[in-house]
């Protein structure tokens, strides 16, 4: 691919930048949510549906995914752009993220030609939702202990057993499933497959889950005797733990080629010293008072350098020892100044900060919303205990004992 000119670079950012300022939707009647893991009524469904098609058609996600399966087949340099622009004008978010972050990648990765063209396309006009069936009720957060048992018959793999945080279960036509078939393989890691299964076919029933907010999104989908294609298989006999380690890289952002566009809608850290400014201690902006400017600073700093990460991950000068600490501690980092951050904003509410979603709340609960709704993104894609499990083991060669 030739290299992109800072003049091409200029009038795709200006050409971007007023495609967004004119067609962002109006805020709607309802109540949108942060994430794809809110994502609980049909409105709000196909409200961001019709946003993604609108951001696909116009040719601002999928820009760097080949042109042949419904990409732009450009560089990876003008998503970045787009991306940017979604995310400082506040543009709703895209609710295939799985698709577009997880699958997707993984599909161009490591699927078949018939995967690509049957997939991808639909991916990203949002045609296809997809989501994820790895974590069991009773599994813990080793994926190893997968039960969800798939047996051989005919032409077919029957699936029995359960997934838990399948996040648009319900709406999803297909699910990136890990399931075991065989309890006879040599390791709890040898007996497992890797299925781009489908969803709408009888025996499976996903069903939504409320959450402590008191919205749903989240599912726990059941599998009855359902009847799931060979040819749904990616990768051979006893590939399914590393096809799904490979889909882990995607999810957490150790490895690139994600689709673009935003997942989420949080509060950051600029909505936060809003609030300050708005907010009162002893009487006066609460901006004012010396403790809570130097939280503010603080929040600010850790924010901007998360920012430019991404960066500072081309520069090798600026890796230091460890070159993969930037990629694997993305995760970690993200979301947990996310849950401080949110916790911070509601300690400058005061009292107020108990209400949650009612007319006296502070923009109706928002931000308590928002605390509640940080407390999923530190658990799903792998907890934060787990994350740091794989910087000491993976970044310093820290021993797992």
């Amino acid at each position: 691919m030739s290299k992109v000119s800072k003049s091409e670079i200029r009038e795709f950012t200006d050409q971007a930048r007023a495609w967004f300022r004119e067609n962002i939707p109006p805020q709607p009647d309802f109540l949108l949510p942060e994430t794809f893991m809110e994502v609980g009524t049909d409105q709000q469904f196909e409200y961001l549906r019709d946003w993604q098609r609108k951001v696909y058609e116009a040719g601002y996600i999928g820009i760097s995914w080949p042109r042949e399966y419904g990409g732009g087949g450009a560089s990876q340099i003008f998503q970045d752009i787009a991306t940017r622009e979604m995310s400082a004008q506040r543009a709703p978010f895209m609710p295939n993220t799985i698709g577009l972050n997880w699958a997707g990648p993984l599909i161009l990765k490591m699927g078949s030609e018939a995967d690509k063209l049957k997939y991808i396309k639909n991916i990203l006009s949002a045609e296809d939702i997809w989501c994820q069936g790895f974590s069991e009720p009773e599994a813990g957060s080793d994926l190893g202990n997968t039960q969800c048992f798939a047996r051989k018959d005919g032409d077919d793999y029957v699936v029995n057993g359960s997934k838990i945080w399948t996040s648009l279960g319900t709406y999803a036509r297909y699910m990136i499933l890990l399931a075991r078939t065989s309890r006879d393989a040599s390791s709890k890691y040898a007996g497992l497959r890797f299925f781009l299964a489908p969803m709408k076919i009888d025996g499976i029933d996903p069903r939504p889950i409320q959450k402590l907010t008191g919205e749903y999104g989240f599912c726990q989908t059941f599998f009855d005797e359902a009847r799931i294609p060979s040819d749904c298989l990616m990768g051979s006999e006893g590939d399914g733990w590393r096809t799904a380690m490979v889909t882990l890289t995607f999810e957490r952002g150790a490895s690139g080629g994600q689709a673009g566009g935003t997942s989420m809608m949080e509060l950051n850290v600029n909505d936060v010293l809003e609030l300050a400014r708005r907010s009162k201690r002893n009487g006066r902006p609460a901006i004012e008072d010396t403790y809570v400017r130097e939280q503010l600073v603080s929040f600010i700093i850790e924010s901007k350098g998360n920012q430019l990460m991404n960066a500072r991950a081309e520069e090798p000068a600026l890796l230091g020892e460890w070159p993969s600490a930037i990629p694997l501690s993305g995760k970690l980092r993200n979301t947990e100044l996310r849950r401080r951050l949110t916790k911070f904003s509601l300690s400058l509410m005061g009292g107020n900060g108990g209400r949650y979603v009612s007319r006296e709340a502070i923009d109706f609960g928002k931000w308590q919303r928002s605390y509640l709704n940080s407390f999923s993104a530190t658990i799903g894609g792998g907890t934060s205990e787990i994350q740091r499990n794989i910087i000491g083991e993976r970044v310093l060669g820290l021993p797992k004992d």
